[in-house]
């Protein structure tokens, strides 16, 4: 809300100061594209990611975002819930009609339900205002990470039943059809795949499909499962292929 900015643009402000003389990573350089409406926040999110070895572009609305994306390529959207012209919301919404570029959202601190929305669209994680710049630098790496180092490739390609994940083009099919899928769902369904008939724990899903620690209250490998399950459906007899194990994880059921 439009009262709710000066508030986040000063301590967001305030974290970029203590943090300014941060070092920067020797890593190859990412292209980020930032797309919030707030230009100070941008103005100073770039600087400190500069010195972060990232190349940053910033974008104030949805449409001149998605209109971006279409002329270059990036490697990662961190992607603001609340802006005019069109919200993040939508603006999320029309990115996954034609790109899998990963996505963080940042929402307004205590809106559970804004993370949650913005996970069911495809987002591969969230951050909320006000943040540490660190913290948000952090989450792009893990988000950047899921795709290349960490990745594993033991021999190119892992099958269970009619699912087949091709690790080298990083792509999963089911019962012979091709199943678009995010980064995330990539690397749950990989994971679950890896420990068929055994219970994986949110704690070590969360670690290996997001690259970071479960924190509490945190729903995002649920609202990621959710959406695997929809896109990969259940078998053919009708029966599920991800069990939910209520308080510990999530268990890929064996056929019997």
């Amino acid at each position: 809300m439009p009262g709710a900015r000066p508030a986040e643009s000063s301590a967001t402000q305030t974290f970029i100061a203590m943090n300014a003389n941060a070092s920067p990573d020797p890593a190859a350089v990412s292209q980020i594209l930032i797309i919030d409406d707030d230009e100070e926040l941008c103005e100073l999110l770039s600087d400190y990611f500069s010195s972060e070895g990232f190349s940053i572009r910033a974008e104030h609305n949805g449409r001149s975002g998605l209109a971006t994306l279409d002329s270059d390529t990036y490697d990662l959207v961190v992607l603001d819930v609340m802006m005019p012209v069109m919200d993040g919301f939508e603006t999320l919404r029309e990115l996954r009609r034609k790109s899998n570029v990963p996505v963080i959202m940042l929402t307004a601190r205590g809106e559970e339900v804004d993370r949650i929305v913005g996970l069911e669209l495809g987002a591969d994680d969230y951050l909320s205002k006000p943040f540490n710049p660190r913290e948000l630098t952090a989450r792009i790496r893990a988000v950047l990470r899921r795709g290349t180092a960490e990745s594993p490739k033991p021999s190119g390609h892992v099958s269970f039943e009619d699912i087949v994940i091709d690790l080298d083009r990083h792509e999963l099919t089911v019962a012979g059809e091709s199943v678009v899928v995010t980064n995330a769902e990539f690397k749950l369904i990989h994971r679950l795949t890896q420990s068929p008939g055994q219970v994986v724990t949110k704690e070590q899903l969360t670690e290996y499909a997001l690259g970071r620690a479960l924190e509490e209250h945190d729903r995002s490998v649920d609202v990621h499962v959710s959406n695997l399950r929809k896109k990969i459906g259940n078998r053919q007899d009708g029966s599920v292929r991800i069990r939910t194990i209520r308080g510990v994880g999530y268990l890929l059921e064996n056929a019997n």
